[in-house]
């Protein structure tokens, strides 16, 4: 499925994950009010630590859903330059997420 379909692997869960994002969003605005309010090092480095595990499950979860429908639908069509496309784009994706930080 080319990127320019509205229907993509995550779209199902799209509010789900809207919601999640916008529950991140406030985590961050509470570090920014901590560092604001001169609060201790490790209780802001406890919660960025907690925004970045949750920005990571997102991740991980739009990863899978693109598994799941983009690769698995490049595969499952026989295009041959589709599925090389979709599969360079998922090696791609996770080295991203793989990468030691």
């Amino acid at each position: 499925m080319s990127h320019s379909e509205s229907s993509h692997g995550y779209s199902p869960d799209r509010e789900a994950l809207v919601k999640r994002l916008h529950r991140i969003e406030g985590q961050v605005r509470g570090i920014e009010r901590m560092v604001e309010d001169d609060r201790y090092c490790i209780d802001i480095l406890t919660q960025i630590s907690a925004v970045t595990t949750a920005l990571d499950a997102v991740g991980l979860q739009i990863l899978e859903s693109h598994v799941q429908h983009c690769v698995a639908g490049a595969l499952a069509s026989g295009d041959a330059r589709e599925a090389e496309t979709k599969t360079k784009e998922l090696l791609a994706a996770v080295h991203r997420f793989s990468r030691v930080k």
